[in-house]
């Protein structure tokens, strides 16, 4: 018999004893793995969201209810669209402490080719535009012509592809990298193209605005702020002097969702450490009740020769076997899950949901593996200091 590969042949004839250690593993991996995946991918959405945003203030119509309308259309990507008068940039103009000032325009597809699905359109401004243009450029860096259009990282449709909105044909220039919000869903153009698809709609009998010119109208504005300017103030200063408007801090905006993200975080945490306490603990009861029930086994290595230091070796190596194979096992499974999943789970969520890249997911994976191998090491050490305190005469007696 090859001493040395005892340790793999009692794992593999032993079945039902290795399938429940590796269940035990299995949970554990997935508990770790998962969970931190998970916790990670939200933080990942949230930073990615708030550098989107990339302005202090943002204001909106105030009949637009401002800051559920935007956060349903930027973080589950639902459509939506509101207007008020252009006018407002002439006001803001005379507000002292803002920087700078640039409008959006929000409009919905009738239908797309890329989609099953209405998708929200948003029209910027080339000339003042200072928080969707930075970010554009990472795929496309050159200003937009008429009738061209960088899609989100969702739509299915592909650089150099067309896609039509309100019968009007449209160059897809540009994919925008994956964000983990209601982004991913959107279209982004020049103000001057929402304009004219404003205008092709009514011409094809969809009515978009009820009196109002195209021309004169805006769905948002986003604002920075002077340095030395305090923030809150000018938000004050334009709710208070303007009149039809909601002006909201970027940042307190996004406040409850960070306050949502952290209590889910906590609580996933908690999670994690419950089930590693418990499953820990069944894991070492385990490899302990096993060592019991394999005393006539190990009375009979001392009899043909093995020492103690030989025999602790021999369960030490079996439960490093065992917690690299679960460890292992769970990662695949878990991984593929959530991987596979990943939009369904974006979908699902009111959060921005941005899974790691793979240099962060294969960090992950190793410490998880060094983790599980390790507690399935530590197991095995508690029962090889009971194997060896075995007394070999009195078992063989018995």
């Amino acid at each position: 018999m090859n001493i040395r590969k005892l340790p793999l042949k009692n794992i593999i004839l032993q079945k039902k004893r290795t399938a429940g250690l590796i269940i035990i593993l299995i949970v554990l991996t997935a508990s770790m793995f998962g969970g931190s995946i998970f916790i990670r991918s939200l933080n990942n959405g949230l930073d990615s969201l708030n550098q989107r945003l990339g302005s202090d203030i943002i204001l909106l119509p105030k009949d637009a209810e401002s800051e559920v309308d935007l956060k349903n259309l930027l973080l589950q990507g639902t459509p939506g669209y509101f207007y008020m008068d252009k006018s407002i940039l002439n006001e803001l103009e005379n507000i002292e402490g803002i920087d700078k000032i640039s409008p959006q325009y929000f409009l919905v597809s009738a239908n797309a080719d890329c989609c099953s699905v209405k998708v929200q359109i948003i029209g910027f401004d080339e000339k003042t535009d200072f928080t969707i243009k930075p970010w554009l450029h990472e795929s496309y860096d050159r200003e937009l012509s008429d009738n061209e259009i960088i899609v989100g990282s969702s739509l299915s449709t592909r650089v150099g592809h067309k896609l039509k909105l309100y019968g009007v044909e449209f160059l897809v220039v540009g994919k925008l990298e994956k964000t983990g919000t209601g982004l991913d869903t959107a279209v982004y153009t020049t103000g001057d193209t929402v304009k004219n698809l404003i205008k092709a709609a009514e011409d094809k009998g969809i009515s978009i605005l009820s009196k109002q010119n195209p021309d004169d109208v805006i769905s948002s504005v986003y604002i920075n702020v002077k340095k030395g300017y305090d923030i809150d103030n000018i938000v004050s200063d334009i709710n208070l002097g303007i009149d039809g408007v909601k002006a909201v801090r970027s940042k307190t905006m996004m406040t409850s969702t960070a306050d949502r993200l952290k209590t889910i975080s906590f609580l996933i945490s908690i999670l994690i450490v419950t089930i590693w306490v418990f499953a820990a603990l069944i894991l070492i009861a385990a490899f302990y009740m096993i060592t019991g029930e394999r005393k006539r086994e190990f009375a009979v290595l001392r009899v043909i020769g093995y020492s103690k230091k030989a025999l602790g070796r021999l369960i030490l190596t079996e439960s490093v076997i065992l917690g690299a194979a679960g460890s292992v096992i769970g990662i695949v499974i878990t991984g593929t899950a959530m991987y596979s999943f990943n939009i369904l789970i974006n979908s699902k969520l009111d959060l921005p949901y941005l899974v790691p890249n793979a240099i962060s997911t294969a960090v992950y994976v190793l410490i998880t593996f060094i983790s599980v191998t390790f507690l399935g090491a530590v197991s095995g050490m508690i029962s090889a200091l009971r194997a060896v305190s075995v007394d070999t005469g009195k078992i063989l007696r018995e």
